[in-house]
């Protein structure tokens, strides 16, 4: 036996022992163990290698998968509500919606036998408002409230669908759609997933991609979910998907029928200084390596600091507002100008921006 075909030999292993060590669909098993059996008459002819390179790709996407793995949902409404109210001020009603949610899900688990749990329907919640509002860093908080694993597909400047679905193996650099990309980087079948700004694809592909959307979000499509490289079917029954988007006048009315629209609101003078103290200011001086002490704002130079250059609806020009000043507090302490530093209305206009 040559060195060649020793090594082909071992290619071969590698290659049987990757399929044997999940549990496939038996099909599907089927299907990887006579790709393997094709590659062993190739090689019999010599020239397999980019056969080979093409079929350990595609195996090691399929097994990568979580065809059966599942993480367990924390159904505790005090643990939810704590996490929610921990990363999100205010918000009362989309709080109440989500733990509603939460609920019934609790009460279905206790209820349905286990072949009837995983038959549970989770509905598509859709976080409509402004930029700055929180819709994406609710998103997180919901798998965290769940202790499910978090994933986001961002959908601003989608310009083609095979980016969701994914490319036919037969194409030269084929790769899986972002959904099945997002569940191996989940490794279980019930994640969380966010679809970023769904209302921001490329308008050329607007309908293609809404279209897929449609598909992905309907219970009666997506327990047979098929992306184009994977080429077989994929339950994503169990993933719990929520969208985001800042209108939806241009998301197809198909698409709006299958989700659950929660407004999200715009944030007044005084939410915002709540948040800006107890969540974005402690966060930004963490962040600026600051020690707790060195950075103090007093209550009167708020009002200037939420609203340095007019109002806009979210907190995004407030946290940079915020960053601006720690970062600027870090350079002088490091450049010997003190070791503390209070904000005041006398001394504001030093820290603030000025354009």
């Amino acid at each position: 036996m040559t060195s060649q075909d020793i090594e082909f030999s071992n290619d071969i292993q590698k290659l049987q022992v990757k399929i044997q060590a999940v549990s496939l669909p038996p099909d599907l098993l089927e299907r990887m163990q006579s790709m393997i059996d094709r590659l062993t008459r190739m090689a019999a002819h010599g020239g397999y290698s980019s056969e080979y390179e093409a079929i350990n790709r595609y195996i090691d996407w399929i097994v990568n998968l979580p065809w059966q793995g599942r993480s367990q949902d924390n159904l505790d409404l005090v643990n939810a509500k704590a996490v929610l109210d921990k990363n999100h001020y205010g918000l009362s009603q989309i709080k109440d919606r989500i733990l509603e949610y939460l609920a019934v899900l609790s009460l279905q688990s206790k209820t349905r036998s286990d072949l009837e749990k995983g038959l549970i329907r989770a509905p598509i919640l859709c976080l409509v408002g402004l930029v700055g509002t929180g819709k994406t860093t609710l998103g997180f908080s919901i798998a965290q409230a769940l202790g499910r694993k978090f994933e986001r597909i961002p959908f601003g400047g989608m310009g083609d669908s095979l980016t969701l679905r994914g490319q036919a193996r037969a194409f030269a650099d084929a790769e899986p759609g972002a959904v099945i990309k997002a569940l191996r980087r989940a490794q279980t079948k019930n994640p969380v997933i966010l679809l970023d700004e769904i209302d921001r694809v490329a308008e050329g592909a607007r309908s293609d991609i809404m279209g897929v959307l449609i598909e992905l979000l309907d219970p009666e499509q997506n327990v047979n979910f098929i992306d184009h490289f994977v080429d077989y079917p994929f339950d994503l029954s169990e993933v719990l998907f929520v969208a985001t988007a800042n209108n939806t006048t241009n998301i197809s009315t198909a698409v709006l029928d299958r989700l659950e629209p929660l407004q999200m609101p715009s944030y007044s003078d005084e939410e915002k200084t709540t948040i800006a103290k107890s969540y974005v200011f402690p966060k930004a001086v963490a962040e600026a390596g600051l020690a707790q002490g060195q950075l103090t704002i007093a209550d009167s130079v708020w009002p200037q600091i939420v609203r340095p250059l007019g109002f806009d609806s979210g907190i995004r020009t407030l946290e940079r507002t915020i960053q601006g000043i720690c970062r600027k507090v870090a350079r002088m302490i490091v450049e010997g100008k003190g070791q503390t530093f209070t904000i005041t209305p006398e001394n504001v206009k030093e820290f603030l921006p000025t354009w």
